[in-house]
């Protein structure tokens, strides 16, 4: 780059190794001051609002209770909402103490640190049981006790508006309850058995809403459950 010196030079100066080491180190300390933090974490308040969710599964002897206690910021404001604070897991069971103890009390220091606490949903259901997961209620597969954790707490942030409830649109649930009425019309006579669910005994695990709900019909595979189809 060239740049044109339209006036007479009168003095000038070299820069030595030494001003460049002062100007790096003036950048660094002024980036330093310019450091936005997140925020103290949050105090707790002597009474706060929560939901207790229990979940049974075949892994474990005993029910596991999950306490998530929320508090409540501009409270009297147009902008008053919910935020989750902390989590506690109880149960007679003792197998798995130390660590869903370890679990929670990371799980309530991030709550209580502020910010996007979403992420922890996908991170927790992204765990998987190296011997295998397990069919809860309903059918759908869980692979793992943490995952099935991370589905409670994604269920309370839907619960307290932090995150959207998917879904199926009012169009798209008709279309699969027609879809799933015909198909087992068409398949009653011949004596086919459906689960609880009434789902048929032979449907395989759907890879969207990990439920044995897809059977193939009109030549695709669909689920019965969340309307998924190979065909689009």
């Amino acid at each position: 780059m060239t740049i044109k010196i339209d006036k007479k030079i009168v003095s000038y100066n070299l820069v030595s190794e030494e001003d460049k080491a002062k100007a790096a180190e003036a950048k660094v300390v002024e980036a330093t001051t310019n450091v936005v933090q997140l925020g103290e974490p949050l105090g707790r308040p002597e009474k706060l609002v929560g939901n207790t969710y229990k979940i049974k599964t075949p892994v474990t002897e005993h029910a596991l209770y999950i306490t998530i206690n929320d508090i409540v910021m501009n409270e009297g404001t147009p902008q008053e909402h919910r935020r989750p604070f902390e989590v506690f897991i109880n149960s007679k069971n003792m197998e798995h103490f130390q660590w869903i103890v370890a679990l929670t009390r990371v799980m309530s220091a991030v709550f209580r640190k502020g910010g996007d606490v979403t992420f922890l949903v996908e991170e927790l259901k992204s765990v998987f049981e190296p011997s295998g997961g397990y069919f809860k209620k309903g059918g759908k597969f869980v692979p793992s006790l943490v995952a099935e954790i991370g589905e409670v707490v994604e269920q309370h942030l839907q619960e307290i508006g932090m995150l959207k409830k998917p879904g199926l649109d009012e169009h798209q649930q008709k279309l699969v309850e027609e879809k799933k009425a015909e198909y087992l019309e068409k398949h009653a006579k011949s004596g086919e058995e459906v689960n609880e669910e009434g789902f048929p005994k032979g449907a395989q695990l759907c890879k969207k809403c990990n439920t044995k709900a897809s059977i193939i019909m009109d030549g695709c595979l669909t689920c019965l459950n969340c309307g998924e189809s190979k065909c689009g």
